[in-house]
């Protein structure tokens, strides 16, 4: 077993012993578990530079990350059904999408259960690290890998690092949100190079190097930095930059993408002797990743690791959310930055489909499953996406052909929804505009639909349907068949036609990139990438409300008060304003009153002509959340919260806004 020890450093009650319905309380384990892989098992052949790891006298790579696990402490009062959430950038995202914990977290605060929704149902909960780079943070989760080593050296090479500010500035760290940097080789490298562009349909231009140099401000003055880049003339607000240099040290990265998989079998198989404390408990595994960490499980199926050494399946089920068309190709890349998600980056790369299709441009013949397939691994899967990963170039490449001709056919063992009308991140009441992690700011409010209790129902819909209970509803999303699917450019009508909106300039593609002959083993040698012909491009047609038409449709978007969206123009107080904000959507309210409809010249109709009375909205709402609930889409018990949800929006959306002074 890939598992050497399991150590437990603390051993505490959850949330201070409270009891969890019939399952009763729970326990928090956390502490470190030690990894020994054989790099030459053909299993682990797929982890860029495994060959290069040092090996101890076992033979074996030897690696350790962060563990947690919440678990029943009385066993058989649980549901026996493991559950790993992927950690996104360290953090635990699980108890914020299905516990209802606000966010952002506290990662070293004590556990926050919420409403207790996982414990409730019985779930043993685990995180494990698997980012190298994650910045010293108390609490988030890491992962420690050994270096790539030449002939008894450290591995040099070139890489890319991008960013994007919201704010004017004259230093930058080599690296994305706070994440640890790869450090320059040679401060004065005359062939590092620092390039910028408007959008990424636009060539970079090269800044002078003269221009430029590797260091930061200290009191105004500048030194030297081997981490941080300095452009005295200043870096522009909504810009794009890439900074190409020689970095010398190669972490083996992608042996984070084995801690899912060892984790998993030694809690599942791993006897009471060895340190597991669920030995004989878990029957059944399932995987929760969102975002990078559904890019992750992406990764982890295409490279066919849901078996272990010893060929035993891993998870039985996999709910992989709003990570689109893209995988996580940087999480195994020489150099790899698992944080990076500007446009270039090998995460937008072929195949998309989960079956095997060919791109006709490049002749690769490939399938997200294949390996998985062949092998008879694929755990049943769901893949849920929201609005803005249709808007951001990528999540229609997974249900239409390379050439954008034509909807391809999902596998037996997948279903797809695709949550109409929602933002990345699930949106919360009040209205704002402006993100207090980063300070970003859109032209319009962020979107404000809750898709949380869609993904409460999704998993109890996996257990089900592992269990061989029922089969989950059927796919839903965005087709071209039925013209549910179309261009960006399609719709640019609907939205100018709404007062004081504007439409993206050019809605991003998938642009297909070449990294080099290496890059299929993850090294890039052509920095910044050559770039060909981009994918075709499709996103969810809308009604006259500018409200998408396919998907898994909410209240909010049949019972509406307002246009809500995927995307969001940048404010031009961030920069690029014709440019969408990264991961950001809308809600756009309609007018309360038909006088306010007619003196903004507004297209959509008022609250005032939809609905008669605060009560008859929520009734509609009711009834629409009561025709989810009978679809299998929602759980009763979350009846309530939505209909109060959206008694919350009526009192915030359906009023007489004053006129601006």
């Amino acid at each position: 077993m890939a598992v050497a020890a399991l150590a437990i450093k603390t051993r505490q009650p959850l949330a201070d012993g409270r009891v969890f319905g019939s399952v009763g309380p729970y326990t928090q384990l956390d502490g470190t578990i030690h990894f020994a892989v054989d790099p030459a098992h053909p299993l682990n052949h797929c982890i860029t530079d495994i060959d290069l790891a040092p090996r101890d006298s076992d033979g074996l790579v030897h690696f350790s990350a962060d563990i947690r696990i919440l678990m029943p402490d009385d066993p058989r009062r649980g549901n026996h059904r493991l559950l790993l959430d992927v950690p996104n950038r360290g953090n635990r995202l699980a108890l914020a999408t299905f516990n209802r914990v606000p966010r952002p977290i506290n990662p070293s605060a004590p556990t926050d259960p919420g409403d207790g929704f996982l414990m409730r149902h019985g779930y043993t909960v685990v995180w494990c690290g698997w980012q190298h780079d994650v910045p010293s943070v108390e609490g988030l989760m890491r992962i420690k890998v050994p270096e790539a080593r030449q002939e008894g050296h450290p591995v040099s090479g070139r890489l890319l690092v991008s960013f994007q500010p919201n704010a004017p500035s004259q230093v930058q760290l080599l690296s994305d949100r706070g994440h640890r940097p790869y450090s320059c080789s040679n401060l004065d490298d005359p062939d590092a190079a620092l390039l910028v562009r408007d959008a990424d349909n636009a060539p970079p231009l090269m800044i002078p190097r003269q221009e430029w140099s590797f260091a930061r401000l200290d009191a105004g003055r500048m030194v030297p930095d081997a981490s941080h880049v300095h452009l005295p003339g200043g870096f522009m607000p909504g810009k794009v930059y890439h900074v190409v240099y020689t970095t010398t040290g190669a972490p083996v990265i992608g042996l984070g993408l084995l801690t899912a998989r060892d984790v998993v079998v030694f809690l599942r198989h791993g006897h009471a002797d060895d340190g597991n404390p669920c030995a004989g408990d878990i029957q059944q595994a399932y995987a929760f990743g969102a975002s990078q960490s559904g890019r992750y499980l992406r990764q982890f199926l295409y490279l066919g690791l849901n078996e272990d050494e010893e060929e035993r399946v891993v998870f039985d089920g996999m709910l992989v959310h709003i990570a689109g068309g893209k995988r996580g190709g940087d999480f195994n890349q020489r150099f790899g930055q698992p944080s990076a998600s500007l446009h270039p980056t090998m995460s937008n790369a072929f195949p998309f489909n989960d079956s095997t299709g060919t791109d006709s441009v490049t002749g690769k013949s490939d399938g997200l499953l294949e390996r998985l397939s062949a092998r008879r691994r694929v755990p049943k899967i769901f893949f849920t996406n929201s609005s803005t990963e249709y808007w951001r170039g990528d999540a229609s490449l997974i249900h239409t052909d390379a050439e954008g001709t034509r909807d391809v056919s999902l596998a037996a063992l997948v279903r797809l929804y695709h949550f109409a009308g929602t933002q990345h991140s699930a949106g919360t009441l009040p209205l704002t505009d402006t993100n207090p992690l980063d300070g970003s700011r859109g032209q319009h409010a962020f979107n404000s639909i809750d898709y949380n209790p869609l993904l409460r129902a999704a998993l109890i819909r996996m257990g089900e349907w592992v269990s061989g209970e029922r089969d989950p509803p059927p796919s839903r999303y965005p087709r071209l068949i039925d013209g549910t699917a179309v261009t960006p450019e399609q719709l640019r009508g609907i939205f100018t036609a709404i007062p004081g909106v504007s439409f993206p300039a050019h809605p991003p593609q998938v642009i297909r990139l070449d990294f080099g002959p290496e890059a299929k083993r993850g090294v890039a040698t052509i920095l910044p990438p050559v770039e060909g012909t981009p994918y075709p491009h499709f996103v969810p047609a809308v009604d006259r409300d500018g409200n998408e038409v396919s998907g898994v449709r909410l209240p909010e978007l049949t019972v509406p008060l307002a246009s809500y969206t995927g995307w969001n123009l940048r404010h031009p107080q961030i920069g690029a304003p014709d440019k969408l904000m990264s991961l950001m959507g809308s809600t756009i309210p309609f007018p309360p009153t038909p006088e306010e409809r007619a003196m903004t010249g507004d297209p959509r109709r008022s609250v005032a002509e939809r609905y008669p009375s605060k009560a008859s909205y929520l009734e509609q709402v009711r009834q629409e959340c009561q025709r989810l609930i009978d679809e299998g889409h929602l759980l009763a018990e979350d009846l309530e919260y939505l209909v109060g949800q959206a008694a919350r929006r009526y009192k915030l959306l359906a009023v007489v806004r004053e006129p601006a002074e």
